[in-house]
């Protein structure tokens, strides 16, 4: 679950993680009043207006400036709530914009020169341990300073058994550059991250900037967090923290009728049960000179009401030239299988415009076969994997 930028400093501050004071808006007074109030609290007389979407980059496309006054902070709020923002990582349309972080400026002049920092935490899938990634050159694409300028890029692996020790905190402070009182502001600052990290049970954090201000404190200027799913049920409170208006449509609706649902970016569409399997489908998928469309779990249950909702899921990405529906029944018979996908089809009539192709591997499949084959609609049965393979690539 990925989390906006206000919400992602939130539950860093409550870990002891120094971050960049805001306060977010929905309106243009909301703006205002928060700006106002952040020169009372702070002293700073000078604002960032942040666009809060999921998405980064959001300075390249104009939703992150600077305002040094109430009236341009009304002026750029004005500006920024309600646009479509265009960014790197949003849809070729963009997304809309709800609402602004009124954030205070840190960028204040000082004994020393500010300084950016990139730091991230998260799992090394590799060596099953977690790493904190970091580098002098925060504030840029971290892929491209990892494809022009690799020795920038520091790493240091965390045993989950021992937790993060303090030398390689110091480590970090250390490959930064950083002495004295920023050094240790630095090992604070990771240290409390890591800290962070696990008690939230996140899969990704991505401070960038972790700014060194000119009088050397360090803070978190911006926050991209992902919380881990399977671990909300630890964290009632996060659950709230859902923005449903920046998720896939499709993936939300799937969510609330019990199905797991990806959208990809292919034209065929997937409908398995196990996610290994499903895995393996969409390995054969692209043998087969196609491209998932979708990664769609339909579990140990499929009779004609779940295959129907998972058609209509699938359905609704215009991309989709194909569906292939491959199931493994081993809980589930595959004759049941066959039975719930004739009938879905022939609920949905019109509805289906696009050749389904079905592998049925498992209990009673052979049964199975002979009910698809003789249904007289347009689907198209295999047993074998080479087989399905096959019939997807000459069905595109």
């Amino acid at each position: 679950m990925n989390l906006h930028e206000y919400q992602g400093k939130e539950i860093l501050a409550s870990f002891g993680v120094a971050t960049q004071k805001g306060i977010v808006a929905l309106n243009i007074d909301e703006a205002v009043a928060a700006a106002a109030q952040l020169t009372k609290d702070t002293g700073t007389s000078w604002h960032v207006i942040k666009a809060q979407i999921h998405a980064g980059g959001r300075g390249k496309g104009g939703g992150v400036k600077l305002a040094k006054s109430l009236e341009e902070v009304k002026t750029i709020s004005r500006d920024i709530i309600g646009m479509q923002l265009i960014t790197p990582q949003t849809p070729p349309e963009g997304k809309k914009v709800s609402k602004v972080l009124i954030a205070e400026d840190v960028y204040y002049p000082g004994d020393s020169e500010p300084k950016e920092f990139y730091v991230s935490v998260l799992l090394n899938r590799a060596s099953g341990k977690n790493m904190i990634m970091y580098s002098t050159e925060g504030g840029m694409d971290i892929e491209s300073v990892a494809e022009k300028t690799p020795e920038l890029i520091f790493t240091e692996e965390i045993d989950p058994g021992h937790g993060l020790q303090s030398f390689q905190a110091r480590n970090v402070a250390f490959n930064l550059g950083l002495s004295g009182f920023a050094f240790k502001e630095m090992v604070k600052f990771i240290t409390a991250l890591y800290n962070a990290y696990i008690g939230a049970d996140a899969s990704l954090f991505e401070i960038n900037p972790v700014l060194k201000t000119s009088d050397d404190k360090i803070i978190a200027v911006d926050a991209k967090i992902t919380l881990d799913d399977n671990a909300l049920f630890r964290h009632k409170d996060h659950e709230g923290l859902r923005d449903l208006t920046e998720e896939n449509p499709t993936e939300v609706e799937a969510r609330e009728v019990g199905l797991n649902y990806v959208a990809l970016e292919g034209n065929v569409g997937c409908m398995v049960n196990g996610a290994g399997l499903a895995m393996a489908t969409m390995d054969l998928i692209k043998q087969s000179g196609g491209a998932p469309a979708n990664f769609l779990d339909v579990g140990g249950t499929a009779d004609a009401a779940r295959v129907e909702t998972a058609f209509r899921l699938i359905l609704k990405d215009p991309k989709v030239a194909a569906i292939l529906v491959n199931i493994f029944g081993g809980i589930v018979r595959c004759d049941r299988v066959a039975q719930g996908i004739v009938d879905a089809y022939k609920n949905m009539g019109d509805a289906i415009n696009v050749p389904i192709i079905v592998r049925l591997q498992g209990t009673n499949a052979d049964i199975s076969k002979k009910l698809i084959d003789d249904s007289g609609l347009n689907v198209l049965s295999a047993i074998a994997f080479e087989e399905a393979a096959q019939i997807v690539k000459e069905a595109l």
